[in-house]
């Protein structure tokens, strides 16, 4: 791995733990909208029940998404580290944990990157989701 490639490893990584102020924000909602419920649930309007279970519904794939932002700047670290020699290492390993099919061809990097990238953009646009419907169950209430 030349030394751009590097460089562009340690950005990706430092883009995807930027990242973690987003994951932070929607677990605090899915947490303070499942207390709502588990405090008050059955005192709250039919609308605003429901919302609130929708933002704890919308926190599961978040939460999904969260740890794969995580698993990716642990690898993009690793990457530009030299801890991870090379792109084929990192297939095989993610193989090996039944984390990748073992038949597809080895990614090149900036291709790799645009896939975080996008997977960074989904992830905020779920939290945003969940901000929005948040907004909403509030407004609802008595």
């Amino acid at each position: 791995m030349n030394d751009s490639d590097r460089a562009l490893c340690v950005a990706t990584a430092g883009l995807l733990r930027a990242s973690g102020a987003i994951a932070g924000w929607g677990l605090a909602l899915s947490l303070i909208a499942g207390l709502v419920l588990a405090l008050t649930g059955r005192s709250l309007p039919t609308a605003s029940w429901a919302a609130f279970a929708a933002v704890g519904l919308i926190g599961l794939p978040e939460r999904y998404l969260s740890l794969r932002v995580y698993l990716d700047a642990r690898l993009f670290e690793a990457l530009a580290r030299g801890t991870i020699a090379n792109l084929t290492a990192l297939d095989g390993a993610l193989e090996t944990l039944g984390l990748r099919r073992a038949a597809e061809a080895v990614r090149p990097l900036a291709e790799r990157v645009l896939g975080t990238r996008q997977l960074v953009q989904r992830h905020g646009l779920l939290v945003a989701a969940q901000t929005v419907v948040f907004i909403l169950a509030l407004v609802l209430q008595d």
